[in-house]
């Protein structure tokens, strides 16, 4: 099995380690001595993850593994793991798509606005977070209908998401972007194909794209709503207007 390793701050884990409890206080706590078998065993091929929480699942014997936004599954004796989606065969539910979305949104709201660049309605009905690639065509679409969105109440939040990865030239972009007096501005400019002077501060970035890594982004733009359901791809405002009344009804 396949880890990705994200090392983002010591505050943005604290956070989304407290997030992740809060998400989990319903579900029962593994028996201390399950949880260490289980923890042992991740870290035997794993070492550096880092385990947000370890409680019961609906299956006997099994158990819910959170690490990050990412849902898997261990046996109570440590020895195996694996990742999927555990179905209930009388309902038919999937139970692991709501854990997943807890997770997944409980990771970006850890961020945090400061931490992103945000663009807010007058009045706000719904709240989107967005990956985003300066150079992405579908991106820039996105953003020159941001009066559109805003306009329907959609706050878009942005977080980078530089394709070709930590250190390509989108990559150092979105960091003249972050480190610009005017993040806005030079995000608009960058995004209509200006160049800019790089430039270089501490910045969010590379969390970010590790993140993106993590919740599973494969292209950009990638949406998380509300309810942490994803949506890769872009959608035009009304279109997601229309779908955010159906499925987040206020």
């Amino acid at each position: 099995m396949h880890f990705f390793i994200f090392r983002p701050s010591r505050g943005f884990r604290l956070a989304t380690s407290l997030l992740l409890i809060l998400l989990t206080v319903r579900a029962l706590a593994a028996d201390p001595a399950v949880e260490k078998r289980i923890r042992d065993g991740i870290k035997a091929i794993a070492p550096n993850l880092s385990i947000d929480g370890i409680t019961s699942s609906p299956m006997a014997g099994v158990y819910q593994v959170a690490v990050g936004p990412r849902i898997f599954y261990a046996s109570a004796d440590g020895r195996y793991l694996l990742q999927g989606s555990l179905l209930d065969l009388r309902t038919g539910k999937d139970l692991t798509e709501p854990a997943e979305r807890n997770a997944r949104l409980a990771a970006i709201d850890a961020v945090g606005d400061k931490n992103m660049i945000t663009y807010d309605p007058k009045k706000p009905k719904y709240t989107v977070n967005v990956f985003t690639d300066v150079d992405c065509g579908y991106c820039r679409k996105l953003h020159r209908q941001m009066p559109e969105y805003l306009d329907k109440g959609i706050r878009i939040r942005y977080l980078f998401y530089p394709r070709a990865g930590i250190g390509s030239k989108p990559y150092d972009k979105a960091v003249t972007a972050w480190c610009s007096d005017d993040r806005k501005k030079a995000l608009t400019e960058l995004k209509n194909g200006k160049n800019l002077p790089e430039k270089h501060c501490q910045n969010p970035v590379a969390d970010h794209y590790k993140l993106g890594q993590l919740v599973g982004v494969n292209g950009t733009p990638y949406m998380v709503l509300e309810n942490g359901e994803a949506i890769p791809g872009y959608i035009p405002p009304k279109k997601l207007s229309q779908y955010l009344e159906q499925k987040l009804p206020k």
